[in-house]
């Protein structure tokens, strides 16, 4: 029975949404050492750097650093080591498909713990070009303009 319930973020990718489209996510566990999960239950993790591959028929997550446990003595780990994912045959089969077609790359979305269990969601993303960028900013800019327009509106006619 685990002593935790529920789900607990301990970091998120927010520039990935910038960066990339995002196609589709799934859900990984990781292969982490005892300092690791507790510099993680500490809440200390950066994915900004982070990706994923798959090496033959196995998942790694590289570039993701999880800063050294506090009270650690010589069994601390390292901050940006590779770390295997764990996830189903198929999907694995599913991502290393999608990434050979070109343009698509793993991006660690968020890290966070399910009932006490390490877990990555990672995506499957295609790289926005300078363009696109501009776009998504100039349609959230015009939807929080209108969204304030019609608060103001909305106040007038009370």
């Amino acid at each position: 029975m685990p002593k935790e319930k529920g789900e607990k973020v301990v970091a998120l990718n927010r520039r990935a949404r910038h960066e990339y489209t995002i196609e589709k996510t799934y859900e990984a566990g990781l292969v982490l050492q005892g300092t690791e999960v507790k510099s993680l239950r500490e809440g200390h993790a950066n994915l900004t750097d982070g990706y994923a591959y798959i090496d033959r028929g196995e998942a790694f997550l590289d570039q993701v650093s999880i800063p050294q446990y506090s009270n650690g003595t010589w069994t601390n780990h390292a901050a940006k080591r590779i770390r295997k994912l764990l996830l189903h045959k198929e999907e694995i089969g599913k991502l290393a498909r999608k990434t050979a077609e070109g343009g698509y790359t793993l991006v660690p979305m968020k890290l966070y713990f399910v009932d006490g269990r390490a877990k990555v969601e990672i995506a499957v993303a295609k790289g926005k070009t300078q363009y696109d960028k501009r776009q998504t900013l100039r349609e959230r800019q015009d939807r929080r303009e209108a969204e304030r327009a019609m608060r103001t509106r909305n106040r007038m006619g009370e």
